[in-house]
């Protein structure tokens, strides 16, 4: 008997041993932080997002959808209850888990959801988190809007360092081995550069530079919408086709980053994470998906995502086919080319304030997009903007979003605070 007990012990403590040296569990958190339906593509991107890493096994306990959930029962969709992500595609909208919708796909829930504060989403949503450990692997996918420094939650925003500020938490806090983080949005690359450390084992890739915008593809006729974002589609198209478990995260970005000809897809962070393979953070089962045929020159209707509203105007005034509708078209077209004028106006009014010398002004509005370095001029600029210019509708409005550039080009040429907000005064009253 004793000899019994002696070995049964011996077997629990190796047991426990290999258990304690084994991969941890897989988690992920999917977010689609925009609304309407011209922003179809988020959605589509993120419920295509789940597909495949629920495919690839990790249970749906472990994923944490966050969208807002207004597109596949949306009195525009031609075919109610299905999402595609691309021309004839399958659909996407099948199983996924809604955690959080409508109003709480917000900054605060997104960061209580990716720290694991399970204590303060009581009564919000599903109430899941990403409850991880020391040893697990965390993959973050986020779609939506952006401008330098922050990305758009519906009519909210996240700032990167509130991100960074997360991040850094759940790294002292040991809630991850190594976390994958992959975003699509314009400047995403501002949420990193600059921000994210090489040493806290995170690796992120985005889907433009700092400095540029992320571009939508696959307008879909019978939809009147696009379906995807550029970059988004090739990394997901990428792992429908390919073995996971044999492909590296730095094969899978390679192959995006030359597919994503519109944009310059970047890597930021602890680049050696890349030798992991994409398994390893999507999923390490074999996936049931049939990848679909390549969509011919997925490039040929791409448009920047801050001209998407205009492209789909334009292209449904081409395909209408009564006069009424063309008529209705013409005045949603031209009332969203004012409003368009309105925003550039405004902007150049600011400049035109803070520098008399028309060539400085020049230089601010058309020249070199600086890197944020001065974040109190910017996110002091950026509030009181938002705050005083309610009709620039920031940051719902992606066409203002695309001109924030400027603010940070005027905090980064020594402009005072004060003059900057004596500006964006004076041009908002107008």
């Amino acid at each position: 008997m004793k000899t019994l007990l002696i070995l049964g012990l011996s077997v629990v403590l190796v047991f426990g041993a290999e258990t304690g040296n084994q991969e941890g569990k897989h988690w992920a958190l999917l977010v689609a932080g925009s609304n309407t339906w011209g922003n179809y593509r988020h959605q589509a991107d993120v419920c295509h997002a789940y597909q495949i890493v629920h495919s690839h096994g990790i249970p749906d306990e472990n994923i944490v959808v966050m969208m807002y959930d207004d597109i596949a029962h949306n009195t525009e969709n031609p075919t109610p209850g299905i999402i595609i992500n691309q021309p004839n595609g399958k659909d996407v909208y099948h199983g996924v888990p809604k955690d959080y919708t409508g109003k709480n796909v917000n900054p605060q829930v997104f960061l209580n959801v990716l720290t694991g504060k399970k204590e303060s989403l009581q009564g919000i949503g599903s109430g899941k988190v990403i409850d991880s450990g020391p040893n697990d692997l965390v993959f973050v996918n986020f779609v939506d809007h952006g401008a330098p420094g922050i990305v758009a939650f519906g009519d909210k925003y996240l700032h990167a360092k509130a991100l960074m500020a997360a991040i850094q938490e759940m790294h002292q806090k040991k809630k991850y081995k190594k976390l994958l983080f992959y975003l699509e949005a314009c400047e995403a690359g501002s949420m990193f550069e600059n921000l994210l450390p090489k040493d806290i084992n995170v690796f992120a890739t985005t889907a433009a530079n700092a400095r540029e915008s992320s571009y939508a593809c696959y307008f879909d006729k019978k939809r009147q919408t696009y379906l995807g974002d550029v970059y988004s589609v090739m990394w997901m198209q990428d792992s429908d086709k390919e073995d996971l478990t044999k492909e590296t995260l730095q094969s899978q970005y390679l192959i995006t980053k030359k597919k994503t000809n519109t944009s310059h897809v970047t890597e930021y962070g602890d680049l050696s994470i890349d030798t992991m393979m994409v398994a390893q953070f999507l999923g390490n089962m074999t996936s049931s998906i049939v990848a679909e045929p390549d969509v011919a020159n997925p490039y040929i209707d791409a448009v920047k995502s801050e001209d998407v509203p205009l492209a789909i105007l334009e292209r449904s005034l081409k395909l209408a086919k009564s006069e009424m509708e063309k008529s209705k078209l013409q005045i949603r077209l031209n009332e969203l080319l004012r409003e368009r004028q309105m925003v550039r106006r405004t902007f150049e009014s600011i400049i035109g304030l803070v520098h008399e010398d028309a060539a400085m002004a020049n230089q601010i509005l058309n020249g070199e997009r600086h890197t944020i370095h001065d974040w109190d001029c910017y996110d002091a600029a950026l509030n009181k903007l938002v705050q005083t210019c309610p009709q620039l509708n920031i940051p719902q409005n992606d066409y203002a979003l695309r001109h924030l550039y400027t603010l940070v080009n005027m905090c980064e040429t020594n402009t005072s605070v004060d003059i900057l907000h004596e500006a964006i005064d004076e041009a908002c009253r107008h």
